[in-house]
């Protein structure tokens, strides 16, 4: 399976400003490009801060003076790279409670943001691509199984699974791999197993005629 990188899904050229841009073209710079915050960039367009809407919200609130990005903006920048997984740089962007992550290449300096708003994308992918990933990636190639022995229906991007898998342990890792996949919201397992191997005495399959099968909620 290959997630989706940060570099597949941000804005290049971003809109950036130096130490010494003014707080009035700051905000005209957010209110035209429609962006809730910009990079502050040194002379090699290496990150120095970020300013947001809400730094100039509290600056205006102050009641200060007119200052300048230097003033304004919150230090040091949190950045993201370009190999990043999109997962990496949502957990980012959450520890962090910031929306946007300047992207920073092999020298430091700025190549795009990343928004929240990209990573919405994920969440736009087709029910049918969803599908056909989870067929032929986590169940096909990566846990051998036969996409015959299973059902996978996607609406919305919630997946349920049923069918019957070989072992009891494949259950837990087949619900993981498919939560992985981009543009998963929600996973429900209807799964049914041929054999309990979870249990170290276990040597025959298990289900009993009559046996609720696993998953039967």
């Amino acid at each position: 399976m290959r997630h989706r990188r940060v570099a597949d899904l941000m804005t290049p050229d971003a809109v950036a400003v130096r130490p010494g841009t003014t707080f009035k073209e700051i905000a005209r710079l957010l209110d035209e490009f429609g962006i809730s915050a910009v990079p502050v960039v040194d002379v090699d367009g290496r990150p120095m801060g970020v300013v947001s809407e809400a730094d100039l919200v509290r600056r205006q609130a102050s009641g200060g003076g007119a200052p300048t990005a230097q003033g304004l903006m919150t230090s040091p920048a949190v950045v993201a790279r370009p190999e990043w997984s999109v997962v990496k740089a949502a957990r980012v962007m959450d520890r962090n409670r910031i929306k946007r992550l300047p992207v920073t290449d092999d020298a430091g300096r700025v190549i795009g943001v990343l928004s929240r708003s990209d990573l919405i994308q994920l969440f736009l992918r087709r029910d049918r691509a969803i599908q056909e990933e989870i067929l032929e990636d986590v169940l096909t190639r990566t846990l051998r199984l036969s996409p015959s022995a299973l059902s996978v229906e996607v609406t919305d991007g919630r997946v349920t699974l049923s069918g019957t898998v070989p072992r009891r342990s494949l259950v837990p890792v087949t619900v993981r791999l498919c939560e992985s996949v981009d543009g998963v919201v929600d996973v429900t397992d209807r799964l049914t197993f041929t054999w309990d191997d979870t249990l170290s005495t276990s040597h025959e399959p298990t289900a009993a005629a009559g046996e609720a099968p696993h998953g039967a909620r």
